[in-house]
């Protein structure tokens, strides 16, 4: 059997944080057994559905490399063959036509409530003869469920779940407008498109046990489900937005790099050992869906940012740059060095391992790609006053007679000025950072030195050195 898993957002808002879990788990699992992963556009709700949230979808999902096997699906575009199905079953006799006024539906469900009971249809229409169908109201078509015995799901994750079939009532299938509902699209195309492992939240636990009545009036072979625990927040609660709990999009606005958040994502819920940086290849190799976690995994912003760290940290320094180039060129205006890309790439190994993410990294890396002269953040232009302008004034003009401009030996210079001044390196050091960054912290100033060049280094201490105090 070759496998074939499914993701089926809804396009009603963009591909939620939770949702990216579950395609990456498919997708995974596919990966793993060879298979098939499959996308199907959930947007039969034409009134919520739109065509940017779709594109935020399909962005996300290639964002974080989760492309699927084939062109996605759209479920609207096949209701035809959700009706045929409906129309089918009420021909066979496994479901009927249902008059019921929305009084008599509000009946039942005020009767329901007042006994602490779940809304169930009672069946009023199951058995009653055509005859009795009122003039001018188009019905429902509900299914007959099974009324007696149980109905049961051997899931890879739950492990065996059953449910009375006394608890499952005769479900609509057509609208009375003759639109499909979820519960009868989302079966049909499950069975149109092959699919052999249905890969969801618990929260569609209790959905499974309707749909298998479906896929049994239909005498269709079951697929495989496995019911993944939802997200919470770190403090045990709900996912919410307060947690994070937003679109990938923004994760990506963020400057969370794609693979810090599939391998973030791919901890909550499964584990391999007391491995933590896992790769996509690994991931592949280890992954079984049977290893998921029965118990809600708990989502931590920290912990995100903290790993995606250590991702930026190893990241190509090429790519990098790119990453960060547009973010700087619009933060300028214009104000931009000719040489700032070749700067930026020679000192990415410093920024990077001071940076969380890729908007704190082009924030930082900004004072390399500026265009003289350098405004100061007020913290750093206190650093230029006093004794802080006349040791940078003195250090200067050992510079301007420095030919080696090696990160080392521009360390040997500075520790010598230091020494012969009778002050700590720290002195020289703090006013020279505030001149060639505007700020009161950077990279090693040795590397800084070094990158800028000597001409660019003396320019920008110039500025600063004649700027009004």
């Amino acid at each position: 059997m070759t496998v074939v898993t499914r993701f089926a957002p809804s396009p009603t808002g963009f591909l939620h944080i939770g949702g990216a879990r579950t395609a990456l788990f498919n997708w995974l699992y596919s990966r793993h057994m060879g298979g098939k992963f499959l996308l199907r556009i959930e947007d039969t709700d034409r009134a919520r559905s739109t065509d940017e949230a779709t594109k935020a979808i399909i962005h996300g999902m290639h964002w974080l490399g989760l492309d699927a096997d084939e062109d996605p699906i759209s479920q609207y575009s096949r209701r035809q063959n959700h009706v045929d199905v409906a129309k089918k079953l009420l021909a066979e006799g496994k479901a009927y036509n249902c008059y019921c006024s929305p009084e008599e539906l509000s009946e039942m469900r005020e009767k329901a409530k007042s006994e602490g009971k779940p809304m169930r249809y009672d069946g009023r229409w199951r058995d009653r003869d055509a005859s009795d169908a009122p003039q001018g109201i188009p019905p429902v078509i509900r299914i007959k469920a099974e009324q007696t015995g149980t109905t049961a799901i051997n899931d890879i994750i739950q492990g065996d779940v059953s449910v009375e079939n006394t608890e499952i009532d005769d479900f609509v299938l057509l609208r009375a407008d003759g639109t499909p509902t979820y519960m009868l699209a989302v079966v049909v195309d499950d069975h149109d498109m092959g699919i052999t492992h249905v890969i969801r939240g618990d929260d569609h636990l209790t959905n499974t046990f309707r749909q298998i009545q479906l896929y049994k009036a239909m005498g269709w072979d079951l697929p495989i489900f496995a019911h993944m625990p939802l997200l919470h927040g770190a403090d045990g609660k709900k996912l919410s937005k307060r947690h994070g709990a937003l679109g990938v999009e923004a994760y990506e606005e963020m400057g969370f790099l794609p693979e810090a958040v599939c391998n973030y994502l791919l901890r909550l819920g499964w584990g391999h050992g007391d491995d933590e940086i896992i790769s996509s290849k690994q991931a592949i190799e280890w992954f079984d869906v049977a290893d998921v976690g029965k118990a809600a995994a708990r989502f931590d912003m920290d912990k995100l940012t903290s790993l995606n760290a250590h991702y930026i940290r190893g990241a190509d320094d090429e790519r990098l740059t790119q990453l960060i180039m547009p973010k700087i060129t619009e933060t300028l205006s214009g104000n931009m060095s000719n040489d700032a890309e070749n700067r930026l790439k020679s000192g990415m190994a410093g920024l990077k391992e001071r940076a969380k993410t890729i908007v704190e990294l082009s924030e930082n890396a900004t004072f390399y790609c500026k265009n003289r002269p350098l405004s100061m953040n007020d913290k750093a232009a206190k650093l230029l006053n006093g004794d802080g302008s006349d040791k940078l004034a003195d250090f200067s003009a050992i510079l301007l007679k420095t030919d080696d401009w090696s990160a080392p030996a521009l360390e040997e210079k500075a520790r010598a000025f230091s020494e012969s001044a009778g002050c700590k390196l720290g002195a020289v050091m703090q006013p020279l950072r505030a001149a060639l960054t505007g700020s009161n912290s950077s990279p090693g100033m040795f590397e800084v030195l070094e990158i800028l060049g000597k001409e660019e280094t003396l320019g920008r201490i110039d500025d600063a050195l004649s700027a009004p105090k």
